[in-house]
């Protein structure tokens, strides 16, 4: 039995746990609150960073760390559902758009947004700085913009066919639309896209996951934005 150590309003969990429920792979949550540095899971990653995943019937093997390493195993090793196909062009394509949400998405919406309305509330127990948060929005309408140019000229994010960049694109844009980070206003292109990815069957369990005193945005799980 595979254990994922997450929390819900981590995205490269998201990611990878979507990549799992396309995949068919069974796996048990297991929550971690990365901001304790508990000692136990500090053994398994010194990184102190989710997501991590351990075979619970293989104790001796080492952890699987970083979700892009994770879901490049289960590439590997689980032929269902490929989301990392096509020509060796694609693949890179697939990987680059991969980097740019986990990395550029992430740093200019995603993380400041959860700076301000999570661990501000959550743990550090102050009050959200409004003109980062300003900020964070400003990005996300620059980030949607780019997103409407791939999707009018493609149709899913990398290409003809869903990949693992619909994913990754799809749980950064999630948490930062839970955390009413993101207006839909002028972006009909990516809503419709992000309201396809919604509907999946691999993504609809995220949308009823709750972050402790960090309430969803109004409009979150609706279907018709």
């Amino acid at each position: 039995m595979w254990l994922l150590y997450q929390f819900p309003l981590c995205p490269f969990s998201r990611k990878l746990r979507i990549l799992l429920a396309e995949k068919g792979v069974g796996y048990e949550p297991r929550r971690e609150s990365p901001w304790l540095r508990r000692d136990e899971f500090l053994q398994m990653n010194p990184a102190g960073q989710t997501p991590v995943m351990v075979n619970s019937e293989r104790p001796a093997a080492l952890p699987m760390i970083d979700s892009m390493a994770i879901c490049e195993y289960f590439e590997e090793t689980v032929d269902k559902a490929s989301m990392l196909g096509g020509t060796s062009a694609d693949r890179a394509e697939i990987r680059r758009l991969v980097t740019w949400f986990d990395t550029f998405f992430y740093r200019d919406i995603t993380a400041p947004l959860l700076k301000e309305r999570m661990e501000k509330r959550l743990v550090l127990r102050e009050s959200p700085d409004a003109g980062r948060l300003r900020e964070a929005m400003k990005a996300a309408v620059a980030h949607l913009d780019y997103t409407d140019y791939l999707l009018d000229n493609r149709k899913w994010i990398a290409g003809s066919t869903i990949s693992l960049a619909d994913l990754a694109a799809a749980a950064q844009i999630s948490i930062a639309d839970y955390l009413g980070g993101i207006d839909w206003k002028s972006h009909e292109t990516t809503k419709r896209w992000y309201v396809g990815m919604k509907s999946r069957p691999s993504f609809r369990p995220l949308l009823a996951e709750r972050m402790e005193v960090v309430s969803p945005h109004a409009d979150y799980e609706k279907l018709d934005l």
